[in-house]
């Protein structure tokens, strides 16, 4: 079984910064892509940032410039930091992985419970 558990969320006013984190465990035997998502009340989950094992990235267009998305292979995290945030950016933010639990396996994505971002004006 793989968990995820996020932190860092909180509520920061435009301009100001937050760096999440998501660390994962459980038994794992390799990490793949891993990324954060971000959904607000009524829309769909929508991708910001992911970052494959070979440590390609990709970024959402409205966050380009602002975030940063990085990770611990040896602490098995995955980060993003966040700055200059707007209001526009107040959402819950969920990580998700790709992993599977032995070689054998196939890789599954999996889901941490979301962290809330508040950003005020």
């Amino acid at each position: 079984q793989v968990q995820l558990v996020e932190s860092g969320g909180g509520l920061v006013q435009a301009g100001e910064s937050l760096r999440l984190s998501c660390i994962v465990s459980g038994s794992i035997y390799s990490l793949d892509t891993m990324g954060w998502y971000r959904q607000t009340p009524g829309n769909q989950r929508e991708l910001v940032a992911t970052l494959t094992g070979d440590g390609s990235t990709n970024y959402a267009d409205f966050v380009k410039g602002r975030f940063t998305i990085s990770r611990d292979f040896a602490k098995k995290t995955v980060y993003l930091q966040m700055n200059g945030l707007n209001p526009e950016d107040t959402a819950v933010y969920y990580c998700k992985v790709r992993a599977r639990y032995s070689i054998r396996s196939v890789f599954n994505d999996y889901w941490g419970q979301g962290t809330q971002v508040t950003v005020s004006s």
